[in-house]
């Protein structure tokens, strides 16, 4: 069974506006730099889940909380094939990678999203 979280993998039955969807592969990572790879039809989204810890598993354990590399993708088989290749390398191909989009390894979704401090959302409530 396919979970909700990766529902980007599931076959057939969609709409003619899934065929226009991009996929993304992507690889996140730590202060540790431990490497995480996964696929999305919504990067922001899924990023977002990653950084709130909104998903049990790798990436909540490991405090997964860094995009520092991705690619996107028209074709979901595509997209599968390129993160189970990813997911079979060795860490060093893998680095290499990462390295030849984000050599200071920065966090691409910077800015992405708003931080709500405590006291605005107090604030905002009122």
């Amino acid at each position: 069974m396919i979970s909700p979280c990766h529902s980007e993998r599931s076959k057939g039955g969609g709409s003619q506006t899934a065929a226009m969807e991009q996929y993304y592969v992507y690889v996140m990572t730590n202060k540790s730099r431990t490497l995480y790879t996964g696929i999305t039809n919504n990067l922001e989204r899924r990023v977002y889940e990653h950084k709130n810890k909104l998903i049990e598993g790798f990436t909540k354990k490991y405090n997964i909380t860094k995009l520092v590399y991705y690619e996107i993708s028209n074709d979901v088989e595509a997209a599968i094939t390129r993160e189970k290749q990813i997911k079979g390398w060795l860490r060093r191909k893998k680095i290499t990678l990462i390295e030849s989009m984000n050599p200071q390894w920065k966090d691409l979704s910077k800015g992405w999203f708003r931080d709500v401090t405590l006291s605005e959302m107090l604030r905002e409530k009122s």
